[in-house]
């Protein structure tokens, strides 16, 4: 039989190679221990790197694309299995790990001291990489005033997990002019999911406020735009509670790399220039607004920090992310994860090229520019042309 469980395949004590076949950004961001990446679409073309003198186990998103690649190898003499539930299933093995440990006699004793050293590592080890770039951000762009309250809106991955333990320290060796709300809106996560935020939270020391919301069945049914529609009720959402429960702010975990990719993706998918603002006023909401703190913080050191302390999160917050691991997506990419392969390529090219694109912004001259648009309105270089 090609099909093989998590568990199976770590009672295998035989020499063995496994290939994670996902997104190349997926396998970066986390995967299975020792597992070496081949995209399944160029798997044809890297078919010599697969040994036929030990077992193969390769792992998807699901199962699925897993199942098919087995079958053909198979048939080609290949000692091959596909790992069945894909890499979800060893998500949920370690959820299920994790929870446990949390039930062990010495558990609370044993997790005061983890957390204590997850705490250490952000104003010790990535001081210069994480907390300065967080601290540097609150001042340049006047995120936090006396008096304010924030929710800061936990979606359950690794950007708003940390942004949490980083409020957290703020308030312990900052100035205490603010107060903290840890907001966890459940718009409908599965089981595995909704598990993870909860235990992480444990694990973390963080005191998490839930409140439900059925977003995700409301847009389970749209076509066209899901994902808009989704994020725009998701905020609204959290908007609204934050307001109920005497908030004025709300903070997102968008960093550093959300920003550029967002700039490039306007230019080249939406044919116009505009970026992420590290903080906006609520249209909706009058006195509310948003702030942005892991503003530039690199994704890369937000990864480090958690590869670090071996902290597991769920990759998106979404049902119907595509590529999404921990909830079964489609597996057939998105603009942004698009985005991101073509900054990591230029990255090769030029190190500074994230840095560029995001002062580019920055540096708008509008001597320059065609047109611009600012409070609703369009302007063009041909209204003052003549009178220059």
């Amino acid at each position: 039989m090609y099909q093989r469980t998590i568990e199976e395949l770590q009672k295998d004590e035989r020499e063995k190679v496994i290939i994670d076949i996902r997104r190349e950004a997926d396998f970066l961001r986390e995967t299975y221990p020792g597992a070496k990446h081949i995209y399944w679409e160029e798997f044809e073309a890297h078919k010599d790197e697969v040994p036929k003198d030990c077992p193969v186990y390769l792992i998807c998103y699901t199962g699925e694309r897993s199942d098919e690649l087995a079958r053909e190898l198979l048939e080609e003499g290949y000692e091959v299995y596909s790992v069945q539930g894909g890499y979800r299933a060893y998500l949920r093995m370690k959820l299920l790990e994790s929870m446990e440990q949390t039930k062990a006699p010495d558990a609370e004793e044993k997790n005061l001291d983890r957390c204590s050293e997850i705490e250490r590592s952000i104003v010790k080890k990535f001081r210069k990489e994480i907390w300065r770039k967080f601290t540097k951000a609150i001042n340049e762009y006047e995120l936090i005033q006396d008096g304010d309250k924030i929710a800061v809106c936990i979606s359950g991955g690794k950007d708003s997990m940390l942004m949490a333990k980083l409020f957290q320290e703020l308030e312990r060796h900052g100035k205490k002019n603010f107060e903290v709300v840890f907001l966890v809106m459940n718009p409908g996560y599965n089981e595995i999911n909704y598990e993870t935020i909860v235990n992480n939270a444990r694990i973390l020391n963080v005191p998490i406020t839930v409140f439900t919301s059925e977003i995700f069945d409301i847009v389970a049914g749209e076509e066209e735009s899901p994902c808009y529609l989704c994020a725009r009720m998701r905020r609204g959402h959290l908007y609204s509670k934050a307001k109920e429960l005497g908030c004025n702010k709300i903070a997102l975990g968008h960093h550093f790399d959300d920003v550029i990719e967002t700039i490039l993706m306007g230019m080249l998918y939406g044919a116009q220039v505009q970026t992420m603002m590290p903080k906006l006023h609520s249209t909706n909401f009058p006195g509310m607004e948003l702030i942005r703190p892991l503003y530039l913080v690199r994704e890369e050191d937000i990864i480090h920090w958690m590869n670090y302390n071996d902290l597991h999160f769920i990759q998106c917050a979404c049902r119907f992310t595509e590529s999404c691991a921990s909830c079964g997506g489609t597996e057939k990419g998105s603009k942004r994860a698009e985005i991101k392969d073509l900054i990591r390529e230029l990255r090769k090219k030029n190190p500074y090229i994230e840095k560029n694109i995001f002062r580019s912004v920055e540096n708008v001259n509008l001597n320059t520019v065609i047109g611009y648009k600012k409070d609703g309105v369009r302007h063009h270089f041909l209204d003052e042309y003549d009178k220059a």
